[in-house]
């Protein structure tokens, strides 16, 4: 990768790591509602995929979907405003924290539902083979998500039909509050998904390079025609399941010892001043940049008018 491009990977990482924190301060103050589940300290796993997509190609997202939005182009501040239910949102504020999207971007939507993404992306790469247009759709999903009969049926039927779908299964050792290590019983998620007939790949969620390099075989093989494949990334969540969560299922000492050696920003900016032309000082100046951003794009979020209440039934329904 060129400067260019690691400077913009970088940018687009931090940007999310302050969205989410400045999520968690506004949550705290009373200005978000509903529930709000953070993506912080798996930056590397959405930017490393998202960075070999186009506005074209089709991602499917989480409850815990901030990370996807940004990594897929999603404006940050139509974001916030989404996340505050203001009338000027990327949904007119009713779409809220778990269920933004932005076709525009080819966001398809984070999603409430456990296992919801793998069939509205099946979908989506159908669409892709029959046009013949050379798009791929992700469906990104979390550890628990593995265990569910909808993703299973849809990695079956992606199989089958030969579509080009890339599931990704971000393991950060918790579906909710239970341990990846009991609640998936062969303790393999890739492994798993191999019995359904696609190639698989394992890699370290907190580096933004092997994330980069396994995303572009899989994604460049799926535009050739060569079918779907499981990506399982293996990641941690610095926060709870979702804000105010007590996290009591957390060993003593955990999330510090995470924070401090499983950092996917640290590790990024400390490969890339070693092994690449770019200085502290540069990163620092993004940093900088990103922080004044998401002050920005907060304060204005706050200050936003609500939706009108006449706006209540529209766009819920599709009319044909």
């Amino acid at each position: 990768m060129k400067k260019e491009e690691l400077l913009k990977v970088y940018r687009t990482m931090k940007t999310i790591r302050s969205f989410e924190e400045r999520c968690d301060k506004e949550f705290m103050q009373g200005n978000i509602p509903g529930f709000v589940h953070l993506y912080a300290g798996q930056e590397a796993v959405a930017v490393g995929i998202c960075s070999h997509l186009s506005d074209e190609d089709k991602i499917g997202s989480t409850h815990r979907g901030h990370g996807h939005c940004i990594a897929k182009g999603c404006d940050v501040k139509g974001m916030m405003h989404e996340i505050m239910g203001k009338a000027d949102g990327l949904c007119k504020g009713k779409g809220g924290s778990m269920h933004i999207a932005d076709l525009s971007k080819g966001m398809l939507g984070a999603n409430a539902i456990v296992g919801g993404a793998p069939p509205t992306a099946v979908g989506a790469a159908l669409t892709a083979k029959t046009l013949g247009n050379k798009t791929v759709a992700i469906a990104f999903s979390g550890d628990g998500a593995s265990n569910q009969g909808t993703t299973f049926e849809a990695m079956n039927m992606a199989v089958v039909l030969q579509v080009p779908a890339i599931f990704v299964f971000e393991n950060n050792g918790y579906g909710e509050h239970t341990g990846a290590d009991y609640a998936v019983g062969s303790k393999d998620i890739a492994g798993r998904a191999e019995g359904f007939g696609l190639p698989t790949y394992k890699v370290d969620g907190t580096d933004f390079f092997d994330v980069y390099e396994t995303a572009g075989k899989a994604i460049k093989d799926a535009r050739e025609g060569k079918g779907p494949s499981v990506i399982e990334a293996e990641a941690v969540r610095f926060g709870g399941h979702f804000i105010g969560d007590p996290q009591n299922y957390r060993a003593e000492g955990e999330l510090d010892k995470l924070r401090e050696e499983k950092d996917c920003l640290k590790i990024f900016r400390a490969k890339v001043v070693t092994d690449f032309d770019i200085k502290e000082e540069e990163l620092d100046g993004i940093d900088k940049e990103v922080e004044t951003l998401i002050d920005e794009t907060a304060k204005s979020g706050i200050s936003a008018p609500m939706p009108d209440a006449k706006e209540l039934n529209s766009d819920v329904y599709l009319n044909y």
